[in-house]
């Protein structure tokens, strides 16, 4: 698919085709940019969003379907994309496995997944889009979670994988500057997760913010604009956007 001329920028958004993915590939979308539309295993969602968004404007919109585990591939990842779209100027690192873990129970593949996908997948996605964002003097915007600092009792290695997201995030801005800016977004009770063993604690949530109520997706959206196309002294950070929910954990 040939990109839009409208805005020679691209998005590459992980995991873009419900949720928090979702809302952020609009919002970029909706200011301009072309989107890079990966997805696993939503692919309803996410050729729905895809329609939606080039008919807005042509050809502004690619969706790729790709499983982030499989790491020997990542090149053929990239392949797909072609010269067009893999010239990325920002890369938002969105795809996450959130489910808990009991301690006794767990095993390795359940260590596997979550960290691959939260925190191994970032760092070698990273990686492999190093020289365009370098080129493009862009920015990696990683989903971090607010349990990054203080672990989510019955969700020990979630915890940990999103604890390395958010020293990635900071270590990265270390090794990718001056060119390239890199920063962590950590939502509070924005959307709940999609995990039965959490319903019972919704209200609960929200009563130990500071503001009392639940967050919106256009506040995590708003906040990775802004620190895409204004932030452009700001490296190295992980903000949490949570209604001032971290302050009582």
């Amino acid at each position: 698919m040939a990109k839009s001329e409208v805005n020679c920028k691209v998005a590459l958004v992980t995991g873009a085709s419900k949720r928090i993915g979702n809302g952020i590939a609009r919002k970029f979308h909706e200011e301009g940019y072309n989107i890079v539309l990966h997805y696993n295993m939503s692919s309803k969602d996410a050729l729905s969003l895809a329609e939606e968004l080039n008919k807005k404007r042509a050809n502004s919109c690619f969706p790729i379907q790709f499983d982030l585990g499989n790491f020997n591939k990542y090149e053929n990842f990239k392949d797909q994309l072609g010269e067009d779209w893999r010239n990325i100027n920002v890369l938002i690192n969105n795809a996450s496995t959130f489910y808990p873990t009991n301690f006794t129970d767990s095993n390795e593949d359940n260590w596997d997944d979550l960290i691959n996908i939260n925190l191994k997948c970032p760092f070698f996605l990273s990686q492999l889009f190093y020289q365009e964002l370098k080129d493009n003097n862009g920015s990696i915007i990683n989903i971090v979670d607010i349990h990054s600092l203080k672990p989510l009792k019955d969700f020990p290695i979630y915890s940990i994988a999103k604890s390395g997201l958010n020293m990635l995030t900071r270590s990265l801005a270390i090794e990718l500057g001056p060119e390239i800016r890199v920063n962590g977004v950590s939502p509070g009770p924005i959307l709940w997760p999609e995990v039965k063993e959490y319903e019972n604690t919704h209200q609960e949530i929200i009563d130990s913010t500071a503001l009392k109520r639940q967050g919106d997706i256009s506040d995590i959206a708003n906040l990775c604009f802004y620190l895409q196309s204004k932030g452009v002294y700001i490296t190295g950070q992980v903000i949490n956007v949570d209604g001032g929910r971290s302050l009582g954990l």
